[in-house]
């Protein structure tokens, strides 16, 4: 399992945990407790079915909590309209009490509704958790206001019932979205970890592959620009322009073998033959058929050759390259003379050369379903 996958698995399991601790202590408040004192003042209520059918209603949503936490689903879309039915359930049994008594034990639904209400709510942020408990609060306020007597003793005891009606709902509020946010910068700091570890394993590959191309044209390179250096190899002598051509056409190589292309093979001749048209001779570029990408050492097998007399040529070059998934083939013809072309390393890779006074033609062969086969000039 992923980083993230395991991360996102935690914070679900934390989040269910929360909301199936939450559903406990709603269903023993409000329908335990708030169901016995229902019970209780049955003779009391002047609309026992009003309230008997808000305590329902409280009922069915924390049915559909549970129903939800068995299927380990959020709320969603389901979630305005069950705060609605906790709301409506609060004003049907708001209006229903009888005379006087407002936030006593014949109110049930006072500290009821509030953590039916927290329910829904529980990965809401912490504002909206607040904005329903101030409704559930106005609720009771208003009714006390415009259907009882406001007494001294009323507004006692509404002021002493909400602290427990919102204080204990916005606490569990609290802790949840504390845990939240925990998580959060966790999640945040180990996202923040991996990227660094990311940018510190991409440095230390691209540095490393700098040291290996470093080392693939020190072997050549090097000498040739101590040479030039020290003045033991003149840049007038042709031979030595000769190897300054083909070490720069190897370098073009090589800045192309990590380009991203559909095909390797022709993106890195046709780097090379850039840079003998740049010297003024004229190539001829010619490609047919389709072929299995060669892996990188065939490739430059394949290419060494043909770079060799692209670099080396005075004025013309003809390049072609056939292959279909048995055979590659990569040939030059080139005014170059004649050049040295060593051996393939690879036993798949076959070179033939061919030369007349002032033009040779070159040929390498990749046969990657044939295994073993000794390479010849």
């Amino acid at each position: 399992m992923s980083g993230d996958a395991a991360e996102e698995l935690a914070r679900s399991q934390l989040l269910r945990g929360l909301r199936i601790a939450t559903l406990l202590v709603a269903a023993v408040i409000a329908l335990a407790l708030g169901g016995s004192h229902l019970v209780r003042s049955l003779d009391v209520h002047d609309h026992v079915l009003v309230q008997v059918t808000s305590f329902v209603m409280l009922g069915a949503v924390l049915a559909g909590e549970a129903a939800l936490l068995v299927l380990r689903r959020p709320w969603g879309r389901l979630r305005r309209p069950a705060i609605a039915v906790v709301l409506a359930a609060s004003v049907l049994s708001s209006v229903t009490l009888p005379d006087g008594q407002t936030s006593t034990t014949v109110d049930w639904m006072f500290g009821a509704a509030n953590f039916v209400g927290l329910v829904v709510l529980l990965d809401r942020p912490l504002r909206i958790v607040g904005a329903f408990l101030a409704t559930h609060e106005l609720i009771a306020v208003l009714n006390l206001v415009l259907l009882h007597d406001v007494t001294r003793d009323a507004l006692l005891r509404l002021a002493t019932g909400s602290v427990n009606v919102i204080g204990v709902p916005l606490c569990v509020a609290v802790g949840a979205s504390a845990v939240r946010g925990i998580h959060a910068a966790a999640l945040a700091s180990r996202q923040e970890i991996e990227r660094v570890r990311t940018r510190e394993a991409v440095a230390a590959e691209a540095h490393r592959r700098r040291q290996h191309r470093f080392a693939e044209i020190a072997a050549t390179s090097v000498p040739l620009l101590e040479g030039l250096a020290d003045g033991s190899l003149p840049p007038d002598r042709p031979d030595v322009q000769r190897r300054c051509a083909v070490e720069a056409a190897r370098m073009r190589r090589l800045f192309a073998e990590s380009d991203t292309v559909e095909n390797p093979l022709l993106h890195e001749l046709r780097h090379c033959a850039d840079l003998a048209d740049r010297k003024g001779v004229v190539v001829e570029f010619d490609a047919r058929g389709h072929w299995p990408t060669p892996p990188l050492a065939v490739r430059r097998e394949l290419t060494d050759a043909a770079l060799t007399a692209l670099a080396t040529a005075a004025s013309w070059a003809r390049v072609t390259v056939v292959g279909d998934a048995d055979l590659v083939s990569v040939s030059v013809v080139a005014d170059c003379g004649d050049v040295e072309v060593h051996d393939p390393a690879s036993a798949d890779v076959r070179v033939e050369t061919f030369a007349t006074d002032d033009m040779m033609w070159i040929e390498a062969r990749w046969q990657p379903a044939r295994q073993g086969t000794p390479s010849r000039r």
